[in-house]
């Protein structure tokens, strides 16, 4: 089942705009990494990316720069500025009402200026950075060590869970750690993990095989998950 893929010192920042010149406030939203499946969030609403509403699905992106940083904003329903940096550090994606022009996006930018210097620089040291840089050559060996330790993984937890997963595949993905499919039992896990503590990919694994029992993100399959690895938001917390 697809689920988000959310790493490095990411935050964001939610200001309710004010006058021209005016010192915003602002609050820090906490970031949450989640793991969706199939037919859910890319990892979102209720633990996927996916949006409730189809008209904030729909927001344009406009692209533009403020003293060298690459600003993407995006117009949704919404009742404050939130600005969040990248996964790579490469740039701040922020969303705005309607009512809030560019020029007070851009003062806000400016205004928070250092604060976004300083968390792009610590994101750009991450994993999620690193593999956004990544040659062809790199991706091959995440995905042959990857593919070499995934199978005994899925051998080792299938009778624990008794579940049967189906064909195994492996894929390069910029937001989904894993994926699957509850009718066919395929399961996809992908290569990135190769840059993460060995416990983030048994993590992702026994996520994934949960999936066989339960499809969604509900109560039900918290409980299954703290069944079988008491330790997985620790685990989880890993790959943020």
């Amino acid at each position: 089942m697809p689920y988000s893929n959310q790493s490095g010192p990411v935050r964001t920042r939610r200001i309710a705009p004010g006058p021209a010149g005016a010192r915003s406030s602002s609050k820090r939203v906490p970031k949450r990494a989640s793991f969706g499946s199939q037919g859910g969030r890319r990892a979102g609403a209720a633990g996927r990316t996916r949006f409730a509403s189809s008209a904030r699905s729909a927001a344009v992106e406009h692209v533009f720069f403020v003293d060298g940083i690459e600003v993407r904003l995006s117009r949704k329903r919404v009742k404050n500025l939130n600005l969040r940096i990248s996964r790579d550090g490469s740039h701040v994606d922020v969303s705005a009402p309607s009512w809030v022009s560019e020029d007070e996006v851009r003062g806000f930018v400016q205004r928070k200026a250092a604060w976004i210097a300083s968390h792009m620089a610590q994101a750009a040291q991450t994993p999620m950075a690193r593999a956004a840089q990544a040659t062809p050559e790199e991706v091959a060996q995440w995905r042959e060590a990857i593919s070499a330790c995934v199978p005994a993984l899925v051998a080792a937890w299938e009778p624990i869970m008794g579940v049967k997963a189906g064909k195994l595949a492996y894929r390069n993905m910029t937001s989904r750690w894993g994926s699957c499919q509850p009718a066919t039992g395929r399961i996809c896990i992908n290569v990135r993990l190769a840059l993460y503590p060995p416990e983030c990919l048994e993590y992702v694994v026994v996520h994934e095989l949960c999936h066989l029992l339960e499809r969604g993100h509900g109560p039900r399959f918290h409980q299954l998950m703290d069944a079988f690895m008491p330790d997985w938001k620790q685990r989880r917390a890993k790959l943020r």
